[in-house]
């Protein structure tokens, strides 16, 4: 099976919808490679070897106890749909698990959504300051349109994402899918993300349209291939060119997510949680806060 392709069934959020979480993902992905654009280079991860572009190995853990299963599967938001992923024992454990838990869901309506829009813009309001006019756009997603350009220029999208292709299966399946943020926490979320002018002394130079596209590309083939040293490398160049946005992007919620994983061992039965690759890797990684909470992790594969 192709990654995505058999699982093109109705989607179940309106257009609109779907148009947001988009928005929300390619902007987590770019934002990587745009914080850290020498980083992604780090590891030649495009063709590993014995790794062709229909075959991946995508990297997946577990954590157990006697009545508890919760698979921790690192995704990146967009995907060319090439390459073999949804099979062995990703499919494996994703049939097997009761629930599917992703990092966060748009509302379905657009009444929703436009009300969820609305509870932020009034937030802004409230929180500018005379310096900081609410209408400024986000200095956290600033770039992340040429990055989506460059994504989509090498035959990258979110509909072949991870993230997605997991979402229409559990729908397809009759699976609950829960958010581990809301969709109001993310848009405030980006907007604390501090610009590259919040520490000049680290900023490094805007990639072109070209290098970011192969970047990407090549994260793809690193997130294939399973190969966590790669977003290691991103994620630790995330933290020392901005501390801030490394804290608010992958500390921090990491932390809490330790805490939702910890409170649902406490009840029996399977769950497959889905986020970012990013979050599996380095220090403060889910799997080493579980650690430091008694809880240990294995790779499945």
């Amino acid at each position: 099976m192709v990654g995505g392709r058999s699982l093109r069934g109705k989607c179940a959020r309106s257009t609109r919808a779907f148009g947001l979480v988009k928005r929300l993902w390619r902007a987590s992905a770019a934002l990587l490679v745009l914080t850290a654009p020498a980083a992604a280079g780090a590891h030649d991860a495009a063709s590993p070897a014995g790794l062709t572009e229909e075959c991946a190995n995508p990297a997946l853990w577990v954590v157990r106890d006697s009545d508890t299963t919760v698979y921790l599967f690192g995704t990146f938001h967009a995907h060319d749909g090439k390459a073999h992923w949804f099979d062995h024992a990703v499919r494996q454990a994703f049939d097997g698990s009761d629930e599917l838990v992703l990092e966060t869901l748009v509302p379905e309506s657009p009444a929703a959504i436009d009300a969820a829009l609305a509870r932020h813009r009034a937030r802004k309001l409230v929180a500018a300051s005379p310096a900081l006019p609410a209408a400024q756009p986000s200095a956290g997603l600033a770039g992340t349109r040429q990055a989506m350009t460059a994504a989509k220029s090498v035959g990258l999208s979110v509909e072949q994402g991870a993230d997605a292709v997991l979402h229409r299966a559990a729908t397809a399946a009759g699976k609950p899918v829960l958010g581990l943020e809301s969709f109001e926490f993310q848009l405030a979320m980006y907007d604390r993300l501090p610009g590259a002018a919040a520490s000049p002394a680290r900023a490094k130079p805007k990639a072109s349209p070209a290098v970011i596209a192969g970047q990407m590309k090549q994260m793809v083939g690193a997130w294939n291939a399973g190969d966590h040293r790669t977003f290691e490398g991103v994620v630790s160049a995330v933290q020392a060119q901005s501390p801030e946005a490394y804290r608010i992007l992958f500390a921090d919620r990491n932390a809490a997510w330790s805490e939702w994983v910890t409170a649902r061992m406490k009840l029996p039965g399977t769950v497959f949680v889905a986020v970012g690759t990013g979050h599996l890797v380095g220090k403060d990684s889910l799997q080493a806060l579980l650690a430091a909470k008694g809880l240990t992790s294995a790779r499945v594969h």
